[in-house]
Formats: structure tokens, sequence, C-alpha cells
């Protein structure tokens, strides 16, 4: 099966005082830098991050071969990211059999990436994805792997190209298989103290290299 991948990269993070998460260096390496190389693993492609654009300086891995696309206007939201990239996919007659959909705030996505390939294949035939829950089992819906079709279907449904839309509006009529997983497979970073606890758990001095107050 082909994969391809979105890569969510565009929000305000305004918990952090609008520092750019994606860039927040957790364990040696940014959170976007692990989730586009925990993508490559599996051979995904294309691989698409709705954000603005950085440099591989900034991200610190090689980007040949990663595309960024932007929402029109900025910050609409998750699935407005994701459907603008959809968009750009079906425009360029792209389209992958299975798509990851990965928020980039996620210091285990490489683990969730793996566990979410290896899950797909067990999936019945009418499937439609298959995503992560968090320890209490909720749902997890920007820790998924779901057939492109049909995430084009529901993007087609959405209003103003789902600008603003809880991203359970982009997959409420899909069947998914939701797989329980380990805290540290889908908790992301939203504040500080969460940044502080990740580079705990990697064995990373809470200041090291992005500094927390340099991020801000």
């Amino acid at each position: 099966m082909s994969h391809g991948a979105i890569l969510l990269a565009g929000g305000r993070a305004s918990r952090v005082g609008g520092a750019a998460k994606p860039l927040f260096d957790v364990g040696g390496r940014t959170l976007l830098g692990a989730a586009v190389e925990a993508v490559r693993r599996i051979g995904a492609r294309p691989i698409t991050i709705a954000g603005p654009e950085a440099a591989a300086s900034d991200v610190g891995i090689d980007l040949d071969g990663v595309d960024f696309v932007r929402e029109d206007p900025p910050f609409g939201g998750p699935v407005a990211g994701a459907v603008t990239v959809l968009d750009a996919w079906r425009a360029s007659d792209v389209v992958p059999e299975w798509t990851f959909l990965l928020a980039c705030d996620v210091p285990g996505n490489g683990a969730a990436v793996a566990r979410l390939a290896q899950d797909v294949l067990l999936l019945p035939s009418d499937s439609e994805g298959v995503c992560l829950a968090d320890a209490s089992g909720r749902p997890q819906w920007l820790a998924g792997l779901y057939r492109t079709e049909a995430l084009l279907r529901a993007a087609a449904a959405l209003d103003d190209h789902g600008r603003d839309a809880p991203v359970r509006a982009l997959v409420a009529d899909l069947a998914i298989a939701v797989v329980r997983a380990p805290a540290d497979e889908t908790d992301d970073v939203d504040t500080w103290e969460d940044l502080k606890r990740a580079r705990a758990a990697a064995g990373q001095d809470a200041f090291d290299t992005h500094r927390t107050e340099e991020a801000r």
C-alpha cells in the first residue's frame, strides 16, 4: 500500500506565547524533524507540511522531497490545513492510498507512526482508518492513518474548507478503528511545562540547546 503524510504545524501556539512548537528540540531533534523522519522510514510520499515554511537549518534535517502549504488565510485550524494539503494533492494528481495525519507537537510521533503502519495491516478491508487513543481511551484523531479517498470525500463535505472546524468533523463519518497506545506516543507539547517534561523523558536538560526561554 502507498502512504502519504500530512504534518500539521501551523497552529498559533498561544499557550507558549506563539513560539514555533514544531521547532522545539526534544531529545536532540526538532519535533517537526522527528515527524518527517518517522514517515520517511515507512516510505511515505508525498510528505506535506501544513504550516509556515521553515528552513532545513531550522528543522534540523534534509527537507528534500518535503512540501509546505498554508491555508489561506492562515491559522484556520488543523482541519483547514489538512484540507489545503488534500486539495493540493488532488490538483497534482498525487493521491496515495493511505495518509498519515499527524500533529507536529508530539514527541512520540516516531513510535506512533510505527504502530499505525503495523495496525493498519490488521484492519478489515472496509475500514477507512486507524487512530491512537490516549491513556484515558480518548481518540487522538491527529495521530491517525486514513484512507485518502475517504479523507477527500469528507473534506469536500465541509463548509468553508474546514476553517475552524473540529478535527472530529473531518473523520466523523469514517469507519475508524481506535487503538489505545502508551502516553508517550500520544502526549503533546502544549505548554512550557509539557516541554520540560518531554525533555526530561528524553534524558535531556530542560534548557538544553533550544532553551525554553530562547524558544519564546
